[in-house]
């Protein structure tokens, strides 16, 4: 249990004791430092709710007060107060040993995270990057917040790409045994490369859109590959390993973890036991099955949800509704979180309600949809390559690194991979930098700057933490004392640390994460200016600077861990 929170326990309790009906008390940091380094509002709150002066409550509370100093009571009814210093350094003393101590852990509960998406037959695009960097972010911090996860990239590896690929292949190999209706014996395999799949989708993709006719083949491939041709199956299988190759390297180097790779394929098995849950709720409706989702509560349209298509096919909400049906029969997780763009929420709303009303999933299963804005130019616009195509990731990540590679200074062992370090972390830091559901603008320039805001700022304040504990030549930190109000200003900080994990849990959002990363670093890289630390000649003072810059390591070491982004000893 954090600090904080075992004071707001203590609060929490004295209240309760004086008679007055209280939860959780949270403890704000001060507006006003002279007055005490925090507060409570409590008063204003219970003076409403009992009727009674703030002033007078507030007094109560004081005179229960015994663990605090510089206690005073501002109107109406504010309690200001400073923690005892002796309290505070001995719980960072044990922190140094144990980064844990400054979390709040909640109950565990097992949680489904469903993100990266990827299309199967084509390159990651930009569009792609913000589903695995949110949602690798959101797993980590769930684990280290207590929660037991499993992740799964969930890759669309059916629908009309698988159409438009093949039928590509059967226009430019039309003798392959794919389709030859009457082979039976085992397939061969085929000999393309991602580039290869990724020149004739974009072929394909151009050809059905100006010609109906090209266009029905896609539809009646995409068709057979869904009633179970075995012959399209087989080749389309093949085509989704071969493509997974390229997306794999991509997912690697944002540091991506799936514990499944699993996609829309895998729900085809699942798919008749699923409709037989649903058959009750289904009805025919111009020539499709549709099932009501729309609740009483509803003052927004509820359109039915569409299950099958009028020619029998399934839909992604068909294999979705497959999916959530295997995932609960296999895993009974407690929650379900999907990271898609906020354009989809109607749709997952949709799919839910269906769930729930047929009894796919347990009631107290909580399926929550998690939707973020787009990454747009300087323009406003979604982000485009400069002759106005869509911007493939791995393109992104290489202009990234030109603009990085320059700044770099001479003789740094290892400069490629710290060159490639600090390009994830400018995407990273800059993609989960802004609230998760607004829209934000990619400035290439600002967000690979090696000062401001940015990934690269808090990599080099790394390097500089690192460099100052490796040339102390102590293993061993302890803290005695707090030496200054800039040295007190950091300890604040850090003692925020659980509510703003906690608060980006909730939100599921990690600019909270990001934002206190960044006052952290400007407040040590103020105190580094201003103070020798390493040439401090007062070796309590020293031992207690040394202390300070072991604790603001650890904790940035540690966040930065939690946003996937690596760490580097020099650049």
């Amino acid at each position: 249990m954090s600090f904080i929170k075992e004071q707001e326990n203590y609060i929490t309790n004295i209240i309760n004791n004086l008679g007055y009906e209280v939860d959780n008390i949270p403890i704000l940091p001060s507006g006003k430092r002279e007055l005490g380094t925090f507060q409570l509002n409590i008063a204003m709150i219970l003076a409403k709710k009992y009727h009674k002066n703030p002033m007078d409550i507030a007094n109560e509370i004081v005179s229960k007060l015994d663990r605090f100093e510089n206690i005073n009571i501002a109107n109406p009814g504010f309690i200001n107060f400073s923690f005892r210093d002796v309290d505070v350094l001995k719980y960072l003393n044990l922190v140094l040993n144990d980064f844990n101590l400054l979390v709040d852990k909640h109950q565990e509960k097992l949680v489904f995270l469903d993100y990266g998406g990827a299309n199967a037959a084509k390159a990651l695009h930009v569009g792609h990057m913000r589903s695995p960097n949110i949602g690798e972010a959101m797993r980590r911090l769930a684990n280290l917040l207590g929660d037991k996860t499993i992740s799964d990239v969930h890759i669309g590896d059916l629908g009309r790409q698988a159409g438009m690929l093949i039928s590509e292949i059967k226009k430019r190999e039309p003798d392959l045994v794919f389709f030859d209706e009457n082979y039976e014996g085992e397939f061969p395999k085929v000999n393309y490369t991602p580039s290869d799949l990724g020149e004739m989708y974009v072929k394909a993709n151009l050809d059905a859109i100006s010609n109906e006719t090209r266009m029905e083949e896609v539809r009646e491939i995409t068709a057979e590959i869904d009633k179970g041709n075995q012959r399209y199956i087989a080749l389309w299988k093949q085509l989704v390993d071969i493509s997974l190759v390229t997306i794999k390297e991509v997912y690697q180097k944002l540091n991506c973890h799936f514990d499944l790779w699993e996609g829309e394929l895998d729900s085809f098995k699942d798919v008749p036991q699923m409709l037989e849950v649903l058959n009750p709720y289904l009805y025919e409706s111009n020539g499709a099955m549709v099932m009501d989702v729309k609740e009483d509560a509803d003052t927004k349209e509820m359109p039915p949800l569409i299950v099958i298509k009028q020619d029998g096919a399934t839909i992604y909400a068909t294999r979705d509704l497959a999916t959530i049906y295997s995932r609960e029969k296999r895993f009974q997780p407690d929650e379900i979180w999907y990271f898609t763009d906020n354009r989809q929420s109607l749709y997952f709303e949709q799919v839910f309600r269906a769930s729930y009303k047929s009894g796919l999933v347990r009631d107290n299963c909580k399926l929550m949809h998690f939707g973020f804005g787009t990454i747009n130019g300087k323009n406003g616009k979604p982000y485009k390559t400069r002759d106005g195509g869509v911007m493939e990731l791995g393109n992104l990540i290489d202009l990234i690194k030109e603009e990085i590679t320059p700044k770099m200074k001479d003789g740094i062992k290892n400069k490629d991979e710290v060159i490639d370090k600090l390009t994830i972390a400018t995407l990273k830091y800059s993609d989960l930098m802004s609230f998760r559901n607004t829209d934000y603008i990619f400035d290439l320039e600002k967000f690979a700057s090696f000062d401001g805001k940015t990934g690269p700022y808090l990599l080099y304040t790394v390097v500089r933490l690192k460099s100052l504990l490796r040339k102390s030549n102590i293993d061993n930190f302890n803290f005695t004392k707090i030496e200054n109000s800039e040295f007190l200003d950091i300890i604040l900080k850090i003692l925020e640390l659980p509510n703003i994990l906690n608060r980006s849990y909730n939100d599921k959002s990690l600019n909270y994460v990001t934002d206190f990363l960044f006052d952290l670093a400007s407040l040590f890289n103020k105190f580094y200016n201003n103070y020798h630390i390493l040439t401090e000649e007062d070796t309590t003072v020293k031992n207690n600077y040394l202390a300070l810059v072991k604790l603001v390591y650890l904790v940035i070491s540690n966040l930065l861990n939690v946003l996937a982004i690596e760490e580097v000893d020099e650049m």
